[in-house]
C-alpha cells in the first residue's frame, strides 16, 4: 500500500530524525555520535519512503539514500540553529 505525501514525507524524514536526536542527547552516548546518529536513521527512513510512498522524490535507491541522509542532518542543524538563536 502506498501513501502519497510527497516533500511532507522529506519533512516527517527531519522531524523523526529530529526527536531522535533529542533522545540520544538524553543516552550516555557523546554528543558528537548525534549527527552520525540521524544522518544514519535519515538514510534509512529515506530507503524506506521509496518503497512505501508513492510521491517520494527519489527515482532510485542512491537518490533516496542522498535525501534521507541530507534530512537526517539538517535535523541536526535545525537544532543548532534554535540553540544559537536562543543565545
Amino acid at each position: 500500500m502506498e501513501t502519497t505525501f510527497g516533500f511532507a514525507g522529506v519533512a516527517g524524514i527531519t522531524m523523526i530524525c529530529y526527536l531522535a536526536g533529542l533522545a540520544l542527547r538524553l543516552s550516555p552516548l557523546e554528543n558528537k555520535w548525534i549527527p552520525l546518529g540521524c544522518g544514519v536513521l535519515g538514510g534509512a527512513l529515506g530507503l524506506a519512503g521509496l518503497h512505501f510512498m508513492a510521491d517520494f522524490p527519489a527515482a532510485n535507491l542512491i537518490d533516496a539514500l542522498a535525501v534521507g541522509i541530507a534530512s537526517g542532518l539538517a535535523a541536526t542543524g535545525m537544532d543548532q540553529l534554535g540553540k544559537q538563536l536562543g543565545e
